[in-house]
């Protein structure tokens, strides 16, 4: 596998989405190449700190406050 073709892979590998011998493939690849490995840590923490921002509770009051404002047709309150 090349560089080309292991970035292809990248998002599908770390949403594991691909078969074993596609994921030994790209596993393969980037132990040997330090430019998709670091690629691969870059983009696996970006997924983590995503998901962490997107479960990480619920929305400030204020920000709930001007959302059912805005949604029920009124303006929202000043911040």
């Amino acid at each position: 596998m090349d560089c080309d073709e292991c970035l292809k892979r990248l998002y599908a590998f770390l949403d594991a989405e691909l078969t074993e011998d596609e994921v030994l493939a790209v596993r393969s690849h980037i132990a040997g190449c330090e430019d998709c490995g670091d690629n691969f840590g870059f983009e696996k923490r970006f997924l983590e700190q995503l998901k962490e921002w997107c479960t990480s509770g619920v929305a400030p009051i204020d920000l709930r406050e001007r959302v059912i404002a805005l949604v029920r047709g009124g303006s929202p309150p000043a911040t």
